[in-house]
């Protein structure tokens, strides 16, 4: 038989191996350690009320209070649900994480909080189409989490390319086009890509079919395929003036047909002339799809600077530049709101139809700003972001402010 204080020493030791264990698994970062062991098993049972699953993993211990030591409990604060949640969810080819955040949620940035990791899921931080979420309840508090994985996960496929079919958090196509083409480019971004020296022959400017000679940037293997692209007007920050970037005027694209300095490229498809001095963007996209909507860490207050295609009215999908960037603390999947700047106007009432004030224009006021949609974060560089428009509740136009989620 155990004593007493040697069970209450047993007790203590499985609290810690327990609050640890759900440190881990509730980690902020959704895709850390993906080939991570198995942790013990996740038992579920449907509650009576039948609302959301009851589980009871062991990872959740509860701390144990003794007369010697207190032990303080943070209480986690609730996560409001959106109407008409699901308490299941099938995975759709197609989905976003924040689709699937937005179906559990009334605010989606507030995955991180909820989303429980399954152990016993192969690559837990990822979700593929075929998977079951449910919304469960642990010690008290709503959970989201895997409770039955797909059968790709059971492929060798999966086991090699585990991101090649996961669920992105954005659209892919949609800021794959923007980034490849070119369509707006950091400050030191212009300094670092390869450039047109001449055009092969004698030709002034290059079109379709025409091979263009290159220098600059870094070596790349032959087939490598290329965005031209003009640098167009400077983007300056609205605060203090400064020039952060420029917009850039799509040319055509071509593929390299021989390395070297100078290389040769190939031009398959222009819409307008190549000429000396244009620059090549790799058509390769490199940013992180995966990541978790969540809040920033820090408080952002910035202005959208440019939208691509330079229209006036902004709407969902369309990406947007942000004079705000990793100075200000905004990393990939900072959710930001978008507020319509209040327009100016004045009161002609004020003091009463008689009052002098009226008879010149009346008083000047400020309208309020009014939240007109929600950004996504989805690449950053030092004073700049770009951002997908995932929801638009009313028009959105160029400087506009961006603010923490409300």
């Amino acid at each position: 038989m155990f004593s007493r204080k040697k069970c209450l020493s047993v007790r203590r030791q499985l609290t810690v191996i327990g609050l640890a264990t759900a440190l881990a698994g509730c980690s902020l970062n959704p895709f850390y350690d993906d080939e991570e062991t198995a942790a013990a098993p996740v038992s579920q049972s449907t509650s009576s009320a039948g609302s959301s699953r009851s589980v009871s993993p062991a990872a959740t211990t509860a701390p144990v209070a003794t007369t010697n030591q207190p032990v303080l409990v943070q209480e986690a604060r609730p996560v409001p649900l959106a109407d008409n949640h699901p308490n299941e969810y099938t995975v759709q080819v197609g989905d976003t994480l924040w689709d699937i955040a937005a179906t559990f949620l009334k605010d989606p940035w507030y995955w991180p909080e909820v989303w429980y990791i399954n152990p016993q899921i192969e690559n837990p931080h990822l979700i593929y189409p075929g998977d079951v979420l449910a919304l469960v309840t642990i010690d008290g508090q709503e959970r989201i989490t895997n409770i039955r994985a797909s059968t790709y996960r059971m492929s060798p496929q999966a086991r090699i390319t585990p991101l090649t079919e996961a669920i992105t958090s954005i659209p892919y196509e949609r800021v794959a086009a923007f980034l490849s083409k070119g369509m707006v480019l950091e400050k030191d971004q212009v300094s670092e890509l390869p450039y047109i020296l001449a055009v092969r022959g004698d030709h002034m400017l290059g079109a379709a079919g025409n091979q263009i000679y290159v220098r600059g940037g870094a070596a790349a293997p032959t087939g490598t395929r290329y965005s031209v692209v003009k640098v167009g007007d400077e983007l300056k920050d609205p605060d203090d003036g400064d020039v952060v970037g420029y917009s850039g005027i799509y040319v055509g694209e071509g593929a390299l047909s021989r390395g070297g300095d100078p290389a040769t490229v190939a031009l398959s498809d222009t819409n307008r002339e190549a000429n000396a001095g244009d620059l090549l963007l790799p058509e390769t996209v490199d940013i992180p799809l995966n990541f978790f909507p969540k809040a920033p860490d820090g408080e952002i207050d910035g202005k959208i600077i440019s939208v691509v295609d330079g229209v006036a009215l902004i709407g969902q999908y369309q990406v947007v530049v942000m004079n705000q960037g990793a100075r200000n603390g905004l990393a990939p999947g900072d959710i930001l709101s978008v507020y319509q700047s209040g327009e100016e106007v004045r009161d002609r009432h004020k003091g009463g139809f008689g009052n002098s004030m009226s008879m010149f224009g009346g008083e000047k006021v400020k309208l309020p700003d009014e939240q007109a949609g929600t950004i996504m974060v989805f690449k950053v560089y030092d004073r700049i972001a770009y951002g997908l428009v995932v929801r638009a509740t009313s028009d959105i136009h160029i400087l506009d402010a961006v603010r923490n989620p409300s």
